[in-house]
C-alpha cells in the first residue's frame, strides 16, 4: 500500500511545540520499512519517561508536559504511532492492527536500546504500552496509567467500569456511548481529531491547538489509522485484542516493580479501571495512587503540569 508523509509544512509554527523530530525505522508489513517519529528532549543518559499517547491524538498532547519532566533532570521520549502525527501513515485501514501497534513502539524501544524506562500511557497508549511491558519487561523500571484500560471482555470485569465491557453467558454487555464512538468513527464524513479531543477535555480548546491536533492529516486519505483504532477495540471475548490483553495481564500480575494509576476525575470511559490495575498488579499495592481533579478523557492538555509532576514525584521516591 502507498506510504503516505505528511508534508514537514503542516508542522510549523505549532504552539508550545518547538521540539527537534527524530525519526526511527520499523518494519513495514508490507515490506521495507517506515518512518516513526518520536520526540527525545533531556540528558541523553537520564531516566527515560516513554510517553505514549492514545487516539486520535499525537506527540503535540505531551507539550506541557515535556518542559516539567525535563527541568526535573529526566529524559522524555514521545513517540507518534504509525499512522499518527509526523510519522508515516497507510492508506488502507486493514494495516493498522493492535498487534502492530505493539510490535512497532516494540520496535522503537529496542532499536534506541532504552533502558530504566519509566512508562507512562493514557488511553490506547496504556493497552499499548503494557503489551511492550509484557514483551520488555526488563527494560521497564516502574509504571504510570492516566486514563487507560486493557480491555478483556471477561465475567469478572461485571460492575466495576464506568462504561460497561464484560461478558455474560455467551454476550457482550457494552456501553452504549463506547459503541457511539466506535460507530461514529466509521461513519462521519467529517472525522476530525480536534473535535473528539475538545469534546473530551474540561477546558476549551483554543483555535490554533485545535489546528494542530489536526495538522497530521491534510486529507481524508491521511486517518486511515485513526480512524480504525476505535474499531480495535474488543468487544468479545474471543477478540484478537482480548487475547492479547489476557497475555499481557499474566505478565503484568506478575509485575512487583513501582506502579501508580494518576486517573482523572472527569473521565467516565475509564473510570474504574484504576482500582483494576490498583488492585491485579502487584507494584500498585501500598502506593500513593493519584487522582487528577477538573480534568476530562485528555488530562495531559487539562492537566499536564500537575500531571508532570507527579510522574516526577513518583520517579524520586520509588525504587524499581
Amino acid at each position: 500500500m502507498p506510504i503516505l508523509r505528511t508534508p514537514d509544512e503542516r508542522f510549523e509554527n505549532l504552539p508550545d511545540y518547538p521540539f527537534t523530530p527524530r525519526y526511527v525505522e520499523v518494519e513495514n508489513p508490507d515490506g521495507g520499512s517506515l518512518r516513526m517519529h518520536y520526540l527525545d528532549e533531556g540528558p541523553a543518559d537520564a531516566t527515560v519517561v516513554l510517553l505514549l499517547h492514545g487516539e486520535p491524538s499525537w506527540s503535540f498532547l505531551y507539550r506541557k508536559m515535556i518542559p516539567v519532566i525535563v527541568a526535573a533532570g529526566y529524559r522524555a521520549l514521545a513517540p507518534d504511532y504509525i499512522g499518527f502525527g509526523r510519522s508515516d501513515k497507510l492508506s488502507d485501514p486493514t494495516d493498522y492492527t493492535y498487534a502492530r501497534h505493539v510490535g512497532w513502539i516494540a520496535e522503537l524501544v529496542v532499536k534506541l536500546d532504552l533502558r530504566a524506562i519509566s512508562l507512562f500511557g493514557q488511553d490506547w497508549g496504556g493497552a499499548v504500552g503494557l503489551s511492550v511491558v509484557a514483551r520488555e519487561e526488563r527494560r521497564f523500571d516502574r509504571l504510570i496509567l492516566g486514563n487507560t484500560m486493557l480491555h478483556t471482555l471477561d465475567p469478572e470485569l461485571r460492575g466495576q467500569l464506568e462504561w460497561p465491557a464484560y461478558s455474560a453467558e455467551s454476550t457482550s454487555v457494552l456501553s452504549e456511548s463506547l459503541l457511539d464512538w466506535i460507530v461514529f468513527s466509521q461513519r462521519s464524513r467529517d472525522f476530525r481529531p480536534s473535535r473528539f479531543i475538545d469534546a473530551s477535555t474540561l477546558s476549551e480548546l483554543p483555535e490554533a491547538v485545535a489546528l494542530a491536533y489536526d495538522a497530521p492529516y491534510p486529507d481524508a486519505r491521511y486517518l486511515a489509522g485513526a480512524r480504525q483504532f476505535p474499531i480495535l477495540i474488543p468487544i468479545t471475548r474471543s477478540d484478537p485484542g482480548a487475547r492479547m490483553n489476557r497475555s499481557t495481564w499474566k505478565a503484568l500480575e506478575k509485575f512487583e516493580k513501582p506502579v501508580l494509576t494518576a486517573f482523572s476525575d472527569s473521565d467516565p470511559s475509564t473510570s474504574g479501571w484504576e482500582r483494576v490495575f490498583q488492585r491485579r498488579i502487584p507494584g500498585a499495592a501500598n502506593q500513593s495512587h493519584a487522582t487528577i481533579t477538573g480534568a476530562g478523557h485528555f488530562l495531559q492538555e487539562d492537566k499536564g503540569e500537575e500531571l508532570a509532576n507527579v510522574i516526577v514525584e513518583f520517579i524520586s521516591t520509588s525504587t524499581p
